[in-house]
């Protein structure tokens, strides 16, 4: 990491000459954009003063938000894509360009990135995800210099789930002298450790843009040894390598992840300093067996890990650094030690945050070898680019201490991984390499995706000398604040797979849902149990006891972490879903009931957690309820109302990692309260709520800086008269922000709220709770939140009375006086100074809307508007639960050619159905395999009438494949009969693209295809 002015820089400057060397400048700000592709743009004196003006990190299809045709389609979370450009003036004295070298390096460009100088085309970088810079000297000249950026995501989709677009990541401009260390060619590894010493063996390059010059290298370790070499540096590349003793080293673990940092410079026979390059490093060692598992440091470590998405989390692909920083803090604080970066590496940022921090990486650099969806790197890209990529990647993030295993590719396969792995051990001997259930005979490390999930998997799996990894275990779905007392299954129940995971009670509970039965999609559109009872295979607890007691499981790594955008379709039915509900955090970071059930396995912190929440307005008075309480102490008393429920011990056994209690409902307040050897270590409490009235804010800062990086995470909560907050709140919250700062991010964590989040000056909240993400601007000054809502039960079922709730919070500075007035009305119509003035609560009838507007003297801060009706917010709907389980994948969803939807005729599943108009037409539907490949039993559900009883032909295809032919015979017509036909089908591990073919001029009616 090359440093500028920095503390460290003038340490080592105290006895040497002050002259000018190697700089890296950020150059983030005042940078022009436009969506459209403008060949022109490259050059030098073309005119963007139409463009807009922005600052890097962009995300421009975070920006624009969702729609229901967006072409990233459900993988991407119906986000866009398209072509746009940047441009960005540089300017350099002719002094400044005298004996000077420079570089533009990028640290992410989302995708096939194409860069110029002055109109010269500098190269272009397809992989989205890879960081790469260019020598400009050449092409620079005295006065105005242009950058050109084009940025092509024109083909779509071209990932399996969101990616960002455009730069989002840091620009840098570097600067050298006429030698300096290659950028990414120094290595630092500890291979031999003691208690007395450490040896540190460095590698590095050195260029040379001189013919022959006599320089010096000083290497120190800040606080140990030091080392120096006079040696002459040649025109193009010299290659050093050299040992410096660390004496009585500290070595870095994520419990003391302890750093340190080499300064190495470069020095003139004259005393010049020439270059200075300063990496931190960590001593420690590494050892994977297949019998014991991973060892840190000689002892045997259980990685405790998530998969992360980049864009898992509020802000797409556009992260600040204090925005990854409370990311990955919050994986810590649950226990996590580690996070596979899944399927791709992350901003360079991410790996210095874990070396501080201290998180463990099994770092990953593909998704597939080959094409998985329709425009993506493997399809692209990959055959040409992987191994200049994959070497790129190993020698920018080799230095990290964090980094303990490589990973190559997730869900794939092909001889191709052999390759992979050999320029792994070519750049980087002293880590070991696996992947995602890809080409596990090339790998040192077996990693396993969900297959080793199967209780089978498990129960027979025979230790050899190769370690085992669970790459992506386990897969629990849960939305935060929802509940079902009723297991559920994503493939159903096998009993030769998955583990047997007994219902809470004989009959569901909870019948309330996101939405009315019958606008359902498919069966999968629903929203899944925070009790850990929605699953693939088994629980969240089942795997918690496998890590803790094999000593051949080495680690395995949830998916998630975060909540993400994309994958929307295939597993959670499609818009209006945008995202994958499969983390412990939902996408505004808010912790979901599992997020304490890791917590109360994985730490020492006393803690105790109550599930689920107390409020339930149309729940049967004396209905018994599941409690579970979370705790790290080893017994825990339930009470309620006053009554004590008795103690409970919490087990080792799966099913025992919860305290339980089944207790009759009514309002009140449930109270546990945890021991560990008999005394008290923490409270929880849960108390029903009335119909929420007021609103309240909480900052975690009330100092943005005035950086243009920082970032004020502001919550928001819907709360009753008591100040507890309303579980189910859906009221929309309005806001106005004051000051030089703006909203990157309103999130709520709702996988179903399709509302732009950039810039958003409202959103409504998610069962009670909503965050605003303010980055600061570059200038000083008073910055603070204005907030409103009319509140209210949006059924009306606890109460019939409204309040109007305004709230303001200063994120920097002081709060402004004001004087504030609102008027409302409740007939729909636009209020005024005229209108009813709010004073206090009123009560309305159900169909009522109310608008209000908010005033601060003459200035109007606010507009709000708010229905309050049946089924507004959650539907509640007869009291049960009426899914149709035998919805399936639906033919009108799916991906068609020479084919088209009707809705005419009776009986059929979803909106309507397809009918193939000529021979060649096709139907094609994407399901996602995250296990082993396997055969399943799937039902096409069709109708075709025919004169006589002859059978119409279709090709099945599998990822392109032809499988069979398949036979349709006479059913009768689409207003009377729908036949399920049953076909076995192989499932490949990762993407399979299943598509039917028609072979001749007719094809039968296609309704849906389900899998069991």
């Amino acid at each position: 990491m090359k440093t500028f002015k920095s503390a460290l820089f003038f340490f080592f400057l105290l006895s040497l000459s002050l002259e000018a060397w190697a700089e890296v400048q950020k150059i983030n700000s005042d940078w022009r954009f436009i969506l459209k592709d403008i060949p022109n743009a490259k050059l030098f004196d073309f005119n963007d003063s139409d463009w807009s003006n922005l600052n890097l990190p962009h995300d421009w299809a975070f920006e624009n938000g969702y729609s229901e045709d967006g072409a990233q389609t459900d993988r991407g979370g119906y986000a866009m894509g398209g072509i746009g450009w940047y441009r960005k003036e540089l300017k350099f004295s002719k002094k400044e360009l005298e004996d000077k070298y420079y570089f533009l390096d990028f640290d992410a460009v989302y995708m096939n990135s194409e860069v110029w100088i002055n109109g010269n085309y500098l190269g272009k970088r397809p992989y989205g995800y890879i960081s790469f810079g260019y020598e400009i000297t050449k092409f620079l000249k005295a006065g105005e210099n242009m950058i050109s950026v084009r940025v092509d995501n024109s083909k779509e989709p071209s990932a399996r789930w969101y990616h960002g677009c455009g730069i989002y990541g840091n620009v840098h401009l570097r600067t050298e002298q006429r030698v300096y260390f290659e950028k990414w060619e120094t290595f630092v590894t500890t291979p031999d450790i003691s208690d007395e010493k450490a040896v540190v063996d460095i590698v590095t390059k050195i260029i040379g843009k001189e013919k022959r010059e006599k320089v010096k290298i000083i290497a120190q370790i800040i606080g140990g040894g030091k080392y120096e070499k006079s040696f002459v540096a040649e025109n193009g590349v010299t290659s050093l390598n050299f040992k410096i003793d660390l004496k009585s080293p500290q070595l870095w673990s994520p419990e003391q992840p302890h750093l340190y940092t080499i300064n190495l410079k470069l020095i003139s026979t004259s005393g010049k300093i020439l270059d200075e390059n300063q990496i931190r490093f960590g001593v420690r060692s590494v050892r994977w067996n297949g019998k014991t598992g991973f060892h840190l440091n000689g002892k045997q470590v259980k990685l405790r890990g998530v998969c992360e998405h980049l864009e898992g989390g509020p802000v797409g692909a556009a992260w600040t650094e204090k925005l990854m920083r409370w990311k990955i803090q919050l994986l810590k604080d649950m226990g996590c030690n580690s996070i596979r970066t899944a399927h791709n590496p992350q901003l360079p940022m991410f790996y210095d945050l874990c070396d501080e921090i201290g998180i463990m990486v099994m770092d990953e650099v593909f998704d597939g070898w080959m094409k998985k969806a329709a425009f993506d790197y493997g399809y692209q890209a990959f055959s040409e680019w992987w191994e200049r990529d994959l070497r790129d990647f190993i020698r920018r993030d080799r230095n990290h201490p964090c980094v303990v295993i490589y990973s190559v590719g997730n869900e794939t396969r092909g001889p191709i991984g052999e390759k992979l792995v050999s320029v792994c051990h070519e750049e980087d001997s002293t880590r070991l390499v696996t992947s995602g259930h890809a080409g596990s005979d090339f790998m040192d490390v077996l990693g396993v995706n969900g297959h080793s999930e199967k209780k089978s998997y498990i129960e027979n799996y025979n230790p050899t000398e190769k370690a085992f990894v669970g790459t992506e275990t386990p897969h629990t779905w849960q939305v935060r604040g929802y509940y079902r007392s009723k297991t559920w299954y994503r493939d159903g129940y096998k009993a030769n797979a998955l583990y047997w995971i007994p219902d809470l009670t004989e009959e569901e509970i909870f019948t309330y849902s996101w939405t009315a039965p019958t606008l359902l999609k498919n069966r999968k559109q629903i929203f899944n149990s925070s009790y850990d009872n929605a699953t693939v295979r088994l629980t969240a607890r089942h795997n918690l006891e496998v890590l803790r007691d094999l000593d051949w499981y080495s680690g395995h790594y949830r998916w998630t972490g975060f909540d993400y955008l994309g994958e929307a379709g295939y597993v959670h039915g499609g818009w209006p879903f945008r995202a994958f509900m499969g983390g412990v955090l939902d996408l505004a970071g808010f912790k979901k009931d599992h997020y304490y059930l890791y917590q109360s396995e994985w730490t020492d912190k006393d803690m105790v957690h109550i599930l689920p929440h107390w409020t339930h307005p149309r729940m049967k008075v004396g209905t018994k309820i599941p409690i579970w309480v979370y705790t790290t102490g080893d017994e825990v008393e339930l009470i309620v109302n006053g009554k004590s429920m008795g103690r409970k011990s919490k087990g080792l056994d799966w099913n025992k990692m919860q305290c339980e209690w089944l207790v009759p409902w009514n309002t009140g307040v449930v109270e546990a309260i945890a021991y560990r050897a008999g005394k008290e270590i923490a409270r929880a409490v849960q108390k029903s709520s009335g119909a929420p009235v007021k609103l309240k804010l909480i900052t975690d800062t009330d100092d943005l800086k005035a950086d243009g990086d920082d970032v004020a995470i502001v919550t928001f909560e819907q709360q009753d008269a008591q100040g507890v907050m309303y579980p189910y709140g859906e009221n929309r919250i309005y806001t106005k922000l004051f000051g030089d700062a703006y909203v990157l991010s309103m999130e709520n964590g709702s996988p179903v709220d399709t509302e732009c989040n950039f810039n958003a000056d409202s959103k409504r909240a998610f069962f009670g709770l909503l965050r605003a993400f303010i980055k600061s601007k570059g200038d000083d000054g008073d910055i603070s939140l204005f907030s409103g809502l009319i509140s209210g039960d949006k059924a009306l079922t606890l109460s019939n009375l409204i309040s109007i709730d305004t709230k303001e919070i200063a994120l920097r500075g002081k709060l402004s006086k004001r004087n504030i007035k609102i008027y409302y009305t409740t007939d729909s119509t636009e209020p005024s100074r005229q209108s009813m003035e709010y004073t206090r609560p009123f009560t309305i009838k159900i169909g009522t809307t109310i608008r209000a507007k908010v005033y601060d003297g003459d200035n109007e801060l606010l507009s709000m508007t708010e229905l309050f009706a049946e089924n507004e917010g959650l539907y509640w709907g007869d009291g049960k639960v009426n899914v149709d389980m035998t919805i399936g994948e639906q033919a009108e969803e799916a991906k068609l050619f020479k084919a088209k939807v009707v809705k005419k005729g009776k009986a059929y599943k979803g909106k309507g159905f397809v009918s193939i108009v000529e021979k060649g037409g096709s139907i094609s539907w994407y399901q996602e395999n995250d296990g082993s490949n396997e055969v399943k039993r799937m039902y096409i559900r069709y109708a075709q009438q025919l004169d006589s009883h002859s059978e119409i032909e279709m090709e099945l295809r599998n990822n392109e494949k032809l499988i069979k032919i398949i036979r349709f015979k006479n059913t009768g017509d689409v207003n009377s009969t729908w036949v399920e036909l049953p076909v076995n089908l192989k499932i490949h591990s990762g993407a399979n693209n299943i598509q039917l073919i028609s072979i001749t001029d007719k094809a039968p009616c296609i309704d849906q295809i389900r899998f069991e």
